[in-house]
């Protein structure tokens, strides 16, 4: 075969196993179904054995990883279903398609558990929007996202950016959906039932999208363009038919096991449905719905045309599958069955075309256990001599630099460009810690966000994912969420790289460890490896996308100041630390030091002490203190609330390290006078530092430290500059 194995991503071993396996060697069909399930997007094939360290159970927890979603138990019947998923390497060489396809694949496998999707959100990183084709990626990743997510009427509530030299050629695009679902509604990929009907749902198959999960396993280089034709395209409104009709089937009887067809198409439905229920599946691409002529099996089986499922059928219920999907203007068509011999079997003209066993390309898939290796630069960029980092005198400018660095300012030029508000129950809108979407029916509501510092993991990896996770976790309880479940996407380079499976085995190992200490399982998630550009890899970024659970949504919090005359107070402590931090990559250009370490049991005494003081409407507002330090937290609720502030700190350090050391596990919240000394005592009993600093007053920021006026500044100046910060970087030449 001219070794187009290697071509197809695999290695020589590799294809010695798969010829171990049939007995044979494979036909372009078998190898082309091994290449995709075998690659890393699809089998984890790197990072399995590492994923094994998350703890992913508790009492919530209905359904784990190893499903389309997780599934969470919220109580009254419901659970939540949530899902993070990478679509990187199609963004980057195509990225309104990429990123669109990336926001449709990830609602359906929310839809595919029997759930209706309720919420959006987006982690994205890019590098610095200083060049054409950078803002063309920036544009066009945000208006795929936006009319994909517009268009089918799902709300894109929250999320973050980050923007880093590191992400220029290989943007990162992660998609987070999560659903609400009755428990005794949930669906799953697991068939069974010999004889029974297989039918393929909703859009034709075309030859868009052939290969994608090979892609998505490689670095990408210049001859990544003209891999174009490997990016899906995406319809919304054929998915929301699709959404509606997929619904409206969960209601009947008729459904034993549905799959979405992402990744790999109908070759990972079918092989993983088949694989889970230990059973085989045999399928006729002569009944495959095609919107091209002349199609081999070879692209029939690797296709990724959007839009469509993989549904195993009750036998004699086919007609009325038909009647829904025919209702709804869609495809329904039996294209096999469910056998007793664990193969997948594909027929086309009658003749066997490919015959596999399904566990062999699920199960069976190759896993490597990497050699790793400390990355020769890591102890250097760690060593940060303060005296390198001298004060500056105008701390004015400083402010003002700092809070319209592109990873501070206001994303409003993002997210205005998304619906937020559609279905009409989104409570807390992006631009806050975190999303906040009411259940209809219910007092209760959920609270969304995604985090992770991508400098962080760099400078230290098990630390920035630590970190990740407690900022995730504290940004829920700022608006009064307690916690319940993790998706995570870990994007990182080239395994194969020892350095960078150095990093991706300590990250995993820093989220394990916080989520353990907090008790939040990891439910689902995605790892996207490769994210390489020109032999460079990203930053390494582990997305922690969060939930938590609101059980009455009147009791919420927000970040914005409340009242004149209310007391600012920060709780935790500032331990001075500037390794990693905005102030000392925007003021001195520098990329280096400690990241902020973090004590896990303060962090968890922090947000138990806050979620208490919202519960029992002790505080006015909550922000929790991150990057940018404290001086930015305060600025981002002063604007958010349209007040003013007086600060006055004595401190024994720095004035520049006190305003913007991103120490952890700190918040700042305000309180009516009347409330402080309860409050204080609260936090005294929950062992976190409080420290009185100051009030909601007039229309200024002003700052004294240690005596000295430090900052005065008219908030609206302030507001100027952290507003409209991105929107001018992407309209200027």
């Amino acid at each position: 075969m001219n070794k187009i194995w290697r071509e197809l991503g695999l290695t020589d071993e590799e294809y010695e196993k798969i010829i171990s396996i049939l007995g044979r060697e494979p036909n372009i069909t078998e190898l082309g179904m091994y290449s995709v399930m075998w690659s890393e997007h699809c089998s984890y094939k790197n990072s399995k054995p590492l994923l094994k360290y998350l703890p992913t159970k508790g009492e919530r927890v209905i359904q784990g990883p190893g499903e389309n979603a997780g599934v969470l138990d919220i109580g009254d019947n419901l659970a939540v279903v949530m899902k993070i998923e990478s679509h990187n390497h199609p963004s980057a060489i195509e990225p309104y398609q990429g990123a669109a396809t990336g926001v449709g694949g990830i609602i359906r496998d929310i839809f595919t558990m029997g759930a209706r999707p309720i919420a959006l959100l987006d982690s994205l990183r890019f590098g610095i929007p200083d060049d054409k084709r950078t803002k063309y990626l920036i544009e066009n990743v945000v208006a795929g996202i936006a009319d994909y997510g517009n268009c089918i009427g799902i709300p894109t509530v929250g999320g973050d950016t980050y923007f880093e030299e590191s992400y220029k050629g290989n943007p990162l695009v992660n998609a987070m959906c999560v659903g609400i679902v009755e428990k005794d509604k949930i669906k799953k990929g697991i068939a069974k039932g010999i004889g029974n009907p297989v039918m393929v749902v909703g859009a034709t198959t075309g030859r868009d999208g052939i290969g994608g999960a090979s892609f998505a396993s490689q670095e990408l280089s210049e001859e990544s363009e003209e891999k174009r034709p490997s990016v899906q395209v995406g319809d919304p409104f054929m998915e929301k038919l699709l959404l509606e009709a997929c619904l409206e089937l969960f209601e009947t009887d008729a459904v034993v096991a549905i799959q979405d067809m992402g990744a790999a198409g109908l070759t990972s439905s079918s092989c993983e449905m088949a694989s889970r229920g230990g059973v085989g599946m045999e399928i006729d691409l002569d009944k495959v719905p095609l919107r091209e002529e002349g199609m081999t099996p070879y692209e029939i089986m690797l296709s990724e045309s959007q839009e469509r499922m993989l549904v195993v059928v009750k036998k004699g219920k086919e007609e009325d599958v038909q009647k829904i999907f025919k209702k709804w203007g869609l495809n329904a068509a039996t294209i096999g069955k469910i056998t007793d011999d664990g193969m997948i079997r594909v027929i086309k003209d009658g003749k066997i075309v490919a015959e596999v066993p399904a566990k062999s390309l699920t199960e069976d898939a190759p896993q490597y256990v990497r050699e790793e290796e400390v990355p020769k630069w890591q102890e250097e960029v760690k060593k940060l001599d303060i005296n390198e980092v001298k004060p500056p005198e105008d701390m004015n400018k400083v402010l003002k630099d700092v809070i319209s660095s592109l990873n501070i300012a206001s994303k409003e030029w993002i997210y205005s460009q998304y619906d937020y508000m559609v279905r009409t129950d989104t409570v807390i809108t992006p631009g806050m810690d975190a999303a906040v979407v009411r259940i209809k029916g219910t007092r209760k509501a959920i609270a969304l966000t995604t985090d992770c510092n991508g400098r962080y993991c760099y400078l230290d990896p098990y630390i920035g994912s630590q970190i990740a996770v407690a900022e995730a976790a504290r940004n829920l309880c700022m608006v009064g969420a307690k916690p319940i479940g993790v998706t995570d996407c870990l994007n990182f380079g080239n395994p194969e790289k020892k350095e960078i499976y150095w990093q991706l085995k300590n990250s995993i190992f820093g989220i394990a460890k916080a989520c353990e200490t907090f008790q939040i399982p990891v439910v689902s998630g995605n790892v996207s490896l490769y994210n390489e550009n020109e032999g460079e890899a990203i930053y390494p970024t582990p997305v922690i996308g969060m939930a938590g659970l609101i059980e009455d949504v009147s009791k919420i919090c927000t970040m914005d100041f409340k009242k004149e005359r209310d007391v600012i107070i920060i709780l935790g402590e500032n331990k001075g630390e500037i390794g990693g931090s905005e102030y000392l990559k925007v003021c001195f250009g520098m990329v280096k030091g400690q990241p902020p370490q973090i004590d896990l049991e303060k962090e968890k005494r922090l947000q138990e002490l806050v979620l208490k003081l919202i519960d029992e409407g002790l505080i006015n507002s909550s922000h929790d203190i991150s990057e940018g330090g404290f001086a930015a937290a305060l600025v981002e609720s002063a604007i958010s609330g349209k007040k003013g502030a007086k600060i006055s700190l004595q401190t024994s350090l720095r004035a520049d390290i006190e305003l913007f050391s991103e120490s952890q596990s700190r918040a700042l919240i305000t309180v009516s006078p009347e409330k402080v000394d309860e409050v204080l005592k609260i936090a005294y009993e929950h062992q976190v530092p409080a420290q009185k600093v100051g009030v909601v007053e007039g229309k200024d920021i002003v700052i004294d430290v240690n005596g000295k006026r430090i900052i005065d500044l008219p908030l609206e100046v302030l507001e100027e500059s952290w507003r409209g910060r991105i929107k001018w970087e992407m309209e200027r030449n």
